[in-house]
């Protein structure tokens, strides 16, 4: 592409970044590193009256952990700042003034009270979804319908002024989407929308074409719920006289169901992650970042979730998903959101992490209780034990306790299938083996099974019992690998035990 590549990701600071909203941070730096371009945060800020303490820092870190680290932005800098559009609330205004000076806006008054009325009036007529269009403009309180010093009245008294775009008559607007491809609305079907508030705030309409038209902003990507509002937006450019950017609007993020799109409750009832970082609201919600995913496989999943790289590859790293991304292998239908395919991608980034890369953040995992009384050597042996049989990080310390801690129980359905006293003797036995045997745990397992072959005993029953004895379940990694991180004088001492809890259990 010959043009100057510049692109915004603009969230609402009205709570925390929705996985949907990480999706589309991530296709718009996709596409600005894929051409050499600028990716741009810009903070909507406009809507004061939904707007949530500790909003914009949660979306800060969270594109701060996902590494989407924007070239411009609120902290960061850039020629076309402010980077919140609060900060550039007189510029709005002016805007504003402008297109009521040309005739494509206009003053409106009316009261909560006489907005209702007009909706209750609506209604009894039929319409159930009444809107303040070229049908209703000429019935209300705005200065198409009162004289000139009435209105100059009503803004100097500055009590329910807003300025609405005066949408045309019998008009059609068309784009072209590079996902939908040729959109096409008729204005009847527009309402005139409020762009200026009456607190002075521009609305999302106004405010996103005014900034992307300064911020030069190239191409728009955001989500479909935006599609609707678009022939707004481009009407907007027209009256300007301003070019617009190229519109991309991408498909919805649905429920694991397919049926509506994901929501936060969606999370809390599943229990699994919708937010890149927990958030505390009415009530804790999952995050990625502390179910344990490493952030790089969180984007290698989001990136499938409505993109096709036009060939059959799954994982990717950053530098392949830049190489490979286009806007024209969007899909136009909902992705599905698939937890459960979430989970083996992460597994996937853990399996081919060095066990040296995976040391810290498992440490992290473990906790400082834990990590105190072991050394970097065996923590990277039990990382090396653990990592092909974990989904996340957080699964090394509730898979992998019986490193650390005697297993507090045992499978007492194993136990009583398989154990009888008379067996006893045989683990004792077998406690000396490994006492004796100086090898490593292949030979170590050599010698075991000798053992139980020379005696004519059962492998089935003598080293299931054997890996519940030291784990507590039939889960876990090598049993003889198990044995030598452990250490002989934990192995016994954890044999004595379960031989005394056995017996209670049978």
């Amino acid at each position: 592409m010959s043009q100057n590549i510049r692109v915004r990701f603009a969230p609402s600071p009205t709570g925390p970044l929705h996985i949907g909203g990480v999706r589309t941070a991530l296709y718009n730096y996709l596409f600005a590193k894929k051409h050499g371009g600028t990716f741009i945060l810009r903070i909507e800020d406009t809507d004061q009256t939904r707007y949530v303490d500790g909003a914009e820092d949660y979306i800060i870190q969270a594109l701060k952990w996902l590494g989407l680290n924007p070239d411009e932005g609120p902290g960061i800098g850039g020629d076309f700042g402010p980077y919140r559009q609060s900060e550039r609330k007189n510029l709005y205004k002016q805007y504003a003034e402008q297109l009521i000076e040309n005739g494509y806006a206009y003053y409106a008054f009316d009261t909560p009270e006489e907005l209702d009325a007009m909706r209750k009036r609506e209604e009894e007529k039929g319409f159930h979804s009444a809107k303040y269009d070229h049908r209703i403009r000429m019935q209300m309180r705005n200065s198409l319908t009162l004289l000139e010093e009435e209105c100059k009245s009503l803004i100097e008294e500055g009590q329910n002024v807003t300025v609405r775009l005066k949408i045309p008559q019998n008009e059609e607007v068309a784009f072209d989407d590079i996902v939908r491809e040729r959109v096409v609305f008729s204005t009847d079907e527009l309402d005139d929308k409020i762009i200026l508030k009456k607190d002075g705030m521009p609305t999302y309409h106004l405010a996103n074409i005014v900034d992307d038209h300064l911020m030069e902003i190239s191409h728009v990507i955001r989500g479909e719920e935006w599609l609707s509002s678009t022939a707004h937006h481009v009407l907007m450019y027209k009256f300007f006289g301003w070019e617009p950017p190229k519109f991309t609007h991408l498909p919805l993020l649905l429920k694991p169901t397919g049926k509506g799109k994901l929501s936060k409750r969606d999370g809390a009832k599943f229990g699994f992650p919708v937010f890149p970082m927990e958030w505390q609201e009415d009530e804790l919600y999952l995050g990625f970042k502390e179910e344990g995913f490493d952030p790089e496989a969180v984007l290698n999943f989001l990136v499938l979730l409505g993109w096709n790289p036009g060939n059959d590859e799954e994982i990717m790293d950053r530098e392949r998903m830049i190489e490979l991304f286009s806007l024209e292998k969007i899909i136009k239908s909902g992705a599905r959101f698939d937890i459960e395919k979430a989970y083996w991608f992460n597994q996937q980034y853990i399996i081919a992490s060095s066990n040296e890369a995976l040391i810290e953040v498992v440490k992290e995992a473990l906790g400082e209780d834990i990590v105190s009384e072991y050394d970097d050597e065996f923590l990277l042996q039990f990382i090396h034990l653990m990592k092909e049989r974990v989904k996340s990080i957080n699964d090394f310390k509730s898979e992998g306790a019986f490193f650390f801690e005697m297993p507090g129980s045992y499978d007492e359905k194993q136990v009583r299938k398989r154990y009888s006293p008379d067996l006893d003797e045989h683990f004792e036995s077998i406690n000396r083996i490994i006492h004796t045997h100086d090898g490593d745990a292949a030979s170590l397992a050599d010698a075991v099974k000798s053992y139980l072959n020379e005696n004519e005993l059962k492998m089935g029953v003598y080293l299931p019992l054997l890996r519940i004895m030291l784990c507590g379940s039939m889960k876990g990694p090598d049993l003889f690998e198990i044995i030598r991180l452990l250490g002989v004088e934990i192995v016994n001492d954890r044999i004595a035990k379960a031989l005394n809890a056995f017996k209670s259990i049978g």
